[in-house]
């Protein structure tokens, strides 16, 4: 397998995104961006515009994958600010300090997404660690996660959340646990203690 090679989704990859995302039945990452019953109210059509404007904005609200010059892959990693629905009072991955949620440095790796036929190929672990460099970069001082520990297959689609695994492999401690199968995980960025 060539090796996949990551950049930060900036308008000018616009296509790429769009390419990418043509087959994702309507969601074009929206799900924890928009109340629930706003986006439910909308039509992919819709949320391919909201997510449009929002990469146009800028800063780049996650990461794209290539083979080749194959855009294959996605995770959303941002401010959990951008992610009203991930900090949702009743959602699993709600943060643990309520303060968080409007916290520029407190960041979320909510959302990854591969093209049907390269699921299963391990894309996650770079795709993962493109997410933490750039967060970094952009001056997290931590990251979480909220990832499903069990699916049936690898090429499950549940795991839009991602695997427990990667982000275990990546040194992702479990900080809390709402729900059996759904820890809330974070890696704590420049050698701060959790």
């Amino acid at each position: 397998m060539e090796e996949i090679q990551t950049w930060p989704l900036t308008p000018d990859r616009w296509t790429d995104f769009e390419t990418l995302f043509g087959a994702c039945y309507g969601c074009w990452c929206t799900s924890f961006r928009l109340p629930a019953a706003e986006r439910a109210a909308m039509d992919g059509a819709t949320r391919k515009q909201v997510i449009k404007k929002r990469i146009a904005a800028g800063p780049p609200p996650g990461i794209l994958g290539y083979i080749g010059e194959r855009p294959v892959a996605w995770v959303q990693v941002c401010p959990r600010a951008e992610l009203p629905r991930w900090n949702a009072q009743r959602s699993v991955s709600r943060p643990l300090d309520p303060a968080d949620a409007d916290d520029l440095s407190v960041w979320a790796i909510s959302c990854f997404f591969m093209k049907a036929s390269e699921r299963g190929r391990g894309l996650s672990h770079p795709m993962l660690s493109a997410a933490v460099r750039y967060a970094a970069a952009s001056g997290a001082r931590c990251v979480e996660a909220c990832p499903i520990e069990r699916t049936k297959q690898s090429k499950s689609v549940g795991l839009y959340v991602g695997s427990a695994r990667i982000f275990e492999a990546a040194r992702f401690t479990e900080v809390a646990k709402r729900k059996d199968g759904r820890p809330l995980m974070r890696l704590v960025l420049g050698g701060e203690s959790q």
